[in-house]
């Protein structure tokens, strides 16, 4: 073993164990693989920018040419509509003001390409090399900002950003049947994106305003309709709004408070074309508060004269009520 300088080493560094082990028994060689150095190879790989895994991470994005490209920001709008504009749909025009790339300098950030100069500190790459032991990772070049250029002379109108604020008018389409709440999704009308990148989406967020008499529930319709009590006990007809237009309701005679009335394919439009709802009219009794003596007088020689019979309701729940105290 002495006599051999690399088992000597071997037995230096790790004793009897050593020798005796895969070390130095003809299998793996530690003298085969090179330490410190291929393994800053593999983790570089893992953990560098250059398609390394966890560079394309943190990273902040791809790269091209040499320089981190950035997608553009996302945009958020809200929308204000009416009741039946959701109904119906209805286009709305909208105004942003959002980062676009400068005309000018076409995104470079200098009139003229000779004005950027590769970044002495990164040599151009954009990321710099951070070692510690056995890891090795890429990080953003601070000198440049990650873009592996210095700007000498920066453009006037962006500022050497690449990008200039701007206000922009945009009509967007609202369909049918839309909820409150909903968001839609506009692509590429967000930010536009740095060094080549691509631009964000927009996102508009749908706010319905309540109506004074319809409410919606999923894609029906409910509507309260008051009634006289004299019709609700005679019958008759009245006129109900719908979303399209007025129509008369037949009131059959002895209709009971909360009877609800449906009318098939009257409610609001589904997103994704399967048909309408209905329109719910629910029937509201009016009972009359303020009466004169003389109308006082004839209901009450209504109701000596009508008894309990003419009201059947009524009827069963007091005989069941009496029912139920005999068992009690």
């Amino acid at each position: 073993m002495l006599s051999n300088p690399e088992k000597k080493k071997i037995y230096d560094q790790y004793g009897h164990e050593g020798i005796n082990s895969s070390f130095g028994s003809g299998g793996f060689q530690w003298s085969d693989f090179s330490h410190y150095s291929d393994f800053e190879d593999i983790l570089g790989g893992i953990f560098g920018g250059g398609g390394g895994i966890f560079g394309d991470l943190f990273g902040g994005g791809a790269r091209r040419s040499g320089r981190r490209v950035v997608r553009g920001s996302d945009l958020r709008a809200d929308i204000d509509i009416s009741f039946m504009e959701s109904a119906k749909g209805v286009n709305k025009e909208i105004k942003l003001r959002k980062h676009v790339t400068c005309k000018t300098c076409k995104g470079e950030g200098v009139a003229n390409l000779s004005d950027k100069v590769t970044c002495d500190r990164c040599g151009g790459a954009g990321s710099v090399r951070m070692s510690q032991g056995f890891f090795s990772i890429n990080r953003s070049c601070d000198a440049c900002g990650g873009t592996g250029k210095i700007i000498k002379n920066p453009c006037k109108d962006c500022k050497g950003s690449g990008r200039v604020l701007k206000e922009k008018k945009l009509s967007v389409k609202i369909p049918a049947g839309i909820e409150h709440g909903s968001r839609l999704k506009i692509s590429g009308e967000g930010e536009d994106g740095l060094y080549g990148g691509p631009p964000g989406s927009l996102y508009i967020v749908i706010h319905v305003k309540k109506h004074p008499f319809f409410t919606r529930n999923a894609n029906d319709v409910w509507c309260d309709v008051p009634i006289s009590f004299p019709k609700a006990t005679l019958g008759g007809e009245v006129e109900v709004p719908t979303l399209d237009a007025k129509v008369k309701l037949k009131i059959p005679p002895g209709t009971q408070n909360g009877k609800v009335f449906r009318l098939r394919g009257k409610g609001f439009p589904d997103l994704h074309g399967y048909g309408k709802g209905d329109l719910n009219l629910r029937i509201i009794v009016e009972v009359p508060t303020r009466l004169t003596d003389k109308q006082k007088e004839l209901l009450a020689q209504f109701a000596e004269i009508s008894g309990e019979n003419v009201y059947p309701m009524i009827n069963s729940f007091f005989k069941k009520a009496k029912n139920f105290f005999k068992g009690m």
